[in-house]
């Protein structure tokens, strides 16, 4: 990169006062060593909660060092991929920071998936062992004998929360709610009796680079099969860097422990790293919310603390501002409301500063890039409507269709480059190779996205140049549905597109030629249940005699798209 300076990057010149135009991604040898100082710096200091129950950072410490020893007792080796497969739950972080101390690979993975996409993942990744909820391990039977897990850890949703709340959640869940399907895994093994059989297990420390594997998160793929995005010890360390120096002006001062909201899935690359990891340099404690859906609960369990930062999407702070318990939370001590995933809408954005007196900053980033290239300041200029500028380390470039970079103002692919961009895709060459090109300048990542440049560097986005839908912050791919629904019995032909939705910011619409005019639009959303996870499944579905093509067959997308517009 050029010499750094507000010459060269205009955007420099928003950046607040202390903010560093660079950070330094090798700052830790690894993730490892970011979780030992964390773990010793805050260990009285409450990590992490959730339903009522706190875990200090030395609770944390501990029970994560056991599950790697017990990772380590039964075989695995490093570099082994281990699936996690649950929401927010207080063993989230224990399974997590255990795989990474015992040197291993994460996979995470969304608990609502299909059989059908878990089988593609855990096969793609070769995972070897798989920590999951009891309330999903029945779709594991169907797969794993399809896939390489030898290795299954399950949990129950009150497995953390002590005697006898331990007993009544589970209980409840199960017999009350009847929440878990029955399953036949007899080779499982309860999460608790895992760390109990690593407490007395010895735990070895191995040597691990940053350029080691650190996580392979999942991103949707233009073919329809999904890819997992590589991320390195070093990439993650670079975003927990440069995110703690971004929010720095607004939390250096902070005398007590910093109370982080953690709505968005661990799961996710944005909450992974903007709330698991960056609380490890900031000692915050990230209060784990399960069921973000159920806003009644979510809202008493925002009432118990007094917020710092909140982390979230449009949708999210959305149906909070819509609820009507929502202004019986005390927001004063809220500094910092980060928002990231999907655009912002201005209207949104100017409720919640109503609301609450912080002006969400939107910020913008992908799987890829572990996750985030840009956000707005969070002191000086928050200009609703844009991305903001890129953080320390990162540079962001427009590249025109004819492959030159663009001027100010003149549209073009959004192209990123710095220490958070992924080295590629696991065992997908090909697909690298579409994504990551170097030029004089060194190299880039091409993110999809269309969009400008302000002349003081403010960045736009404007359209996205993949057909990807985004659906309340998570990718959709019409490749993936279209291969899904040809396969319905009575479907000839189907074509799918993003159409506006004011609660999700898109939605999934599906437009199907029939093969047998018997067929139903019940019984097409009926097979879409089945194998697609539930933001993938279509809102609407419009029957058409024939679909919009070239000359050549091709079915023309943007053609439905305009009439949608129209």
């Amino acid at each position: 990169m050029p010499t750094v300076t507000q010459e060269t990057y205009p955007w420099l010149k928003a950046y607040p006062e202390g903010v560093p135009y660079e950070i330094n991604p090798d700052a830790y040898p690894s993730l490892l060593e970011l979780m030992e100082e964390g773990f010793e710096r805050y260990a009285s200091q409450p990590a992490y909660s959730n339903m009522g129950k706190e875990l200090t950072f030395q609770d944390i410490d501990r029970l994560s060092r056991e599950f790697a020893a017990y990772l380590q007792s039964i075989g695995l080796q490093q570099g082994d991929r281990v699936a996690i497969q649950m929401p927010n739950l207080l063993q989230y972080p224990i399974a997590m920071y255990g795989i990474l101390r015992a040197g291993m690979v994460v996979v995470n993975t969304n608990p609502l998936y299909t059989c059908r996409e878990m089988q593609h993942q855990f096969k793609d990744s070769g995972a070897r062992a798989i920590v999951i909820l009891a309330n999903f391990a029945a779709n594991l039977e169907k797969i794993i004998e399809n896939t390489d897990i030898q290795h299954v850890v399950i949990t129950q949703i009150g497995d953390m929360l002590g005697f006898p709340k331990r007993l009544i959640v589970n209980g409840v869940v199960r017999y009350v709610k009847k929440m878990v399907p029955s399953y036949q895994l007899p080779r499982a093994v309860p999460f608790n009796k895992a760390l109990a059989s690593g407490a007395g297990a010895s735990y070895k420390k191995p040597q691990v680079s940053g350029r080691d594997l650190a996580f392979i998160q999942y991103t949707g793929g233009t073919t329809g099969v999904s890819k997992g995005a590589m991320l390195t010890h070093r990439n993650l360390i670079a975003n927990v860097e440069a995110n703690h120096e971004w929010t720095k002006p607004l939390t250096k001062d902070d005398t007590s422990s910093p109370v982080i909201v953690a709505a968005l899935p661990l799961y996710h690359v944005y909450a992974l790293t903007v709330n698991a990891l960056t609380a490890l340099k900031s000692g915050a404690m990230n209060l784990l919310i399960t069921n973000p859906r159920d806003m009644n609960a979510f809202i008493d369990d925002l009432k118990r603390y007094k917020v710092t930062i909140f982390t979230g999407l449009n949708t999210l702070y959305n149906g909070l501002l819509n609820n009507p318990h929502f202004g019986e939370v005390d927001f004063s001590a809220l500094k910092i409301t980060s928002a990231g995933g999907m655009a912002l809408q201005k209207v949104v954005a100017e409720r919640w500063y109503k609301e609450t007196g912080c002006l969400p900053a939107e910020g913008y980033g992908l799987s890829e890039t572990s996750p985030v290239l840009s956000s707005n300041p969070l002191v000086g200029e928050n200009r609703i409507g844009t991305i903001g500028v890129p953080w320390p380390s990162t540079e962001l470039r427009i590249r025109n269709e004819e492959g030159q970079w663009a001027a100010d103002g003149e549209s073009g692919e959004i192209c990123a480059r710095g220490p958070q961009v992924m080295p590629g895709y696991y065992n997908r060459s090909d697909e690298t190779a579409k994504v990551i090109f170097e030029d004089e300048t060194g190299r880039w990542f091409k993110t999809g996205d269309i969009g400008v440049r302000s002349p003081d560097g403010y960045f736009k986005i404007v359209d996205r140049k993949k057909d990807m839908i985004l659906v309340s912050g998570f990718n959709v791919y019409p490749n993936e549905i279209e291969e899904v629904m040809t396969q319905c019995p009575g479907v000839l032909e189907v074509a799918c597109v993003g159409v506006p939705n004011e609660r999700s910011g898109e939605a999934v619409k599906v437009f199907v030629v029939k093969k047998d005019s018997g067929v139903s639009e019940e019984q097409i959303r009926a097979y879409c249940r089945e194998h697609l996870t539930a933001y993938k499944c279509p809102k609407e579905i419009e029957f058409r005699d024939e679909l919009p093509k070239t000359n050549v067959g091709k079915i023309l997308r943007r053609a439905l798209r305009e009439e949608e517009k129209a």
